[in-house]
């Protein structure tokens, strides 16, 4: 690790994964439009997960700039794409209920490999006559 006197620390996320939804835009109470997506992101063997049969992690990402809400919507289900950002915690509130939630707030991003069609079409499944 670094020298706490130099070293500042940081909220930094490098994530890449397959959306498993299509982007969604939407207003929050606040009139702040934001898009939401969810990645599905395969485990690599750690500790921790070495006997585990859980073979991915899913994380939900928000775009809440201009740019990187262009760029969210630009992606469909099913395609493999890499988001940089930082975690955050959100909280909110739906009617009684209030609660709080961790997300990536993408910062930037890019498509890495499109999804085939068939995928977009079957939310991320391949069909058994295309394998």
């Amino acid at each position: 690790m670094g020298d706490s006197a130099t070293d500042e620390g940081g909220n930094h996320v490098e994530v890449r994964g397959r959306l498993s939804t299509d982007p969604v835009d939407r207003e929050l109470p606040s009139g702040t439009p934001i898009v939401s997506f969810r990645l599905v992101i395969p485990r690599t063997t750690t500790v921790m997960t070495r006997g585990s049969n859980q073979r991915s992690d899913w994380v939900d990402c928000t775009a809440w700039s201009a740019a990187a809400r262009r760029r969210a919507t630009g992606w469909h289900v099913g395609d493999t794409v890499e988001v940089v950002g930082a975690l955050r915690r959100r909280h909110y509130r739906a009617g009684e209920v209030s609660g709080s939630r961790v997300e990536v707030e993408m910062l930037g991003g890019r498509l890495v490999t499109r999804a085939e069609e068939p995928a977009r079409r079957t939310g991320g499944r391949a069909s058994a006559a295309t394998g």
